[in-house]
């Protein structure tokens, strides 16, 4: 049985979310749920929670959404003061319940649970080392190679073991690891995918990937783990454990789409962000329009930022189906044909007649874009002009986000002129590089750029032997260019 398809969407899927809590006066495999339903934009292929009650370690981890995975049994099953979770959305390893994790290493005293949120680019390298010394996999994670690798580490405590894992580990994590009775956080050196630090009740802390699973659960935020750093949190209350790598490189996507809009980074609620993103495509990519719409949820925050600046009325001409989740019921030909129509309904009365601008986060494939361009002009819009919050995306992650292969990216095949008229928008303007820094308000050497420039934090030489080996010519892409032409200039587009 087949799930009901829809076209990839033209935004990255983020990876994963993870949590992890010690709290012997909480409910924590209660208090893990409600962490992961709010980190559930971060994954949706699977689920799970272990938790440790000083004697051994339970696990429960399916396929599914959280609200599909766990029910009132499971969670009293699982007993303990101590707990990690996570939501998974593979990109290294297929999607199957074996990948599912948290995974379980080790066996007795010895055995450890991990969550991770990244992806490994000498994997397969350190999977082979292993191998060699014995130590079997189940899964086809890069996770199984980091908990591994801890295990092999030729030291006494736990902390060691992780250190010494950390300095051979290359590429993008932050990880919550599980003992019978004590937590561990970790984040890569380089600080690509983020981390917090809270606190809950009397005594207890919290660690997730985003500040936003903070709230749901009453907990207060505390700090950002910092890049390079290992927490370890048992009764002796936190131990911080770090060396400064130097260099930072978060995702830039965290600001521009994965991370929810009310979390915070870098001192800095994304919302704003995000509405400052708007701002400056308004500067840089000015149209005549009458409306200003932003395809919900992603670019909500940056229409309202464009409007704003602009003047431009700001309008919801799209309606989002927000219950499209998961489903096993298998469609017909004839519904599986919608397509996008399925996600959005837009507002004929608001739309039709009008100039209307669209907002939206990012194109990567350029598969959903000319669909909803299509949707609004059907409704009636008079001309559609497509601003973009990220610059064009030439490049693939290697880092734990489904970017696509250099093949699939759009702006790695064609021109801004040439997108342009695929999508079908009167006029495309992309936020430049530059404005996306003043936009976040931080410096750019804070921030992981790769998917727009190329520059990648850390070698990733293999994987560009791989792409070499699809003979694709790096394309003219530009950040920032707008591509306007008059009717006349460009062939009608049969709707």
């Amino acid at each position: 049985m087949t799930g009901l398809k829809i076209p990839r969407s033209d935004s990255p899927r983020e990876e994963c979310g993870v949590f992890g809590i010690y709290a012997p006066a909480e409910d924590v495999s209660r208090i893990s749920f409600f962490a992961l339903f709010a980190l559930q934009h971060r994954g949706q292929e699977s689920s799970g929670i272990a938790t440790a009650d000083g004697r051994i370690i339970h696990h429960y981890a399916r396929m599914g959404l959280v609200s599909q995975v766990f029910s009132e049994h499971a969670l009293n099953s699982l007993k303990g003061h101590t707990a990690i979770g996570h939501n998974r959305y593979s990109t290294a390893g297929s999607s199957c319940s074996n990948n599912a994790q948290p995974l379980i290493v080790g066996e007795g005293d010895n055995q450890i649970a991990l969550a991770h949120n990244g992806n490994i680019t000498n994997a397969e390298e350190l999977r082979r080392e292993l191998d060699a010394l014995g130590y079997h996999f189940r899964t086809s994670t890069d996770s199984e190679v980091i908990a591994n690798l801890i295990m092999s580490a030729p030291f006494s405590t736990l902390t060691e073991r992780i250190r010494h894992a950390m300095g051979r580990l290359r590429g993008a994590y932050s990880a919550t690891l599980l003992t019978k009775d004590t937590l561990y956080a970790m984040r890569d050196p380089l600080g690509v995918r983020p981390l917090c630090l809270g606190t809950i009740g009397h005594g207890g802390w919290v660690v997730a990937s985003e500040t936003c699973a903070l709230g749901h659960i009453g907990a207060e935020f505390v700090r950002e783990i910092e890049p390079g750093e290992i927490i370890r949190i048992d009764a002796n209350g936190v131990e911080s454990y770090k060396e400064d790598s130097g260099r930072r490189a978060l995702c830039i996507f965290e600001y521009i789409y994965f991370a929810r809009p009310d979390s915070i980074m870098n001192n800095r609620l994304l919302y704003s962000a995000r509405q400052a993103m708007g701002a400056e495509l308004s500067r840089e990519h000015p149209v005549e329009a009458d409306l200003v719409v932003g395809v919900p949820d992603s670019a909500t925050a940056a229409g309202a930022g464009y409007a704003l600046a602009s003047g431009i009325p700001p309008a919801e001409g799209l309606i989002k189906n927000r219950y499209m989740g998961r489903t096993f019921i298998e469609p017909t030909q004839r519904i599986r044909d919608l397509g996008v129509k399925l996600k959005f309904n837009p507002l004929q009365s608001v739309l039709e007649g009008k100039r209307v601008v669209l907002v939206d986060d990012s194109i990567v494939r350029g598969t959903t874009t000319p669909q909803v361009i299509k949707l609004l002009k059907r409704a009636g819009a008079k001309e559609v002009h497509m601003r973009v919050c990220a610059p064009p995306i030439c490049h693939p992650c290697f880092f734990g986000v489904d970017m696509a292969t250099r093949r699939e990216l759009i702006a790695a095949r064609m021109s801004v002129p040439e997108i342009k008229d695929y999508i079908g928008a009167d006029s495309l303007g992309y936020l430049s590089v530059e404005g996306l820094i003043r936009a976040v308000g931080a410096p750019r050497d804070n921030f992981c750029l790769a998917c727009f420039t190329g520059d990648y934090p850390v070698p990733v030489q293999l994987e560009m032997d791989k792409l070499a080996l699809e003979g694709l010519a790096t394309n003219n892409c530009e950040p920032g260019i707008t591509a306007e032409f008059d009717a006349e200039e460009v062939p009608a587009v049969n709707y």
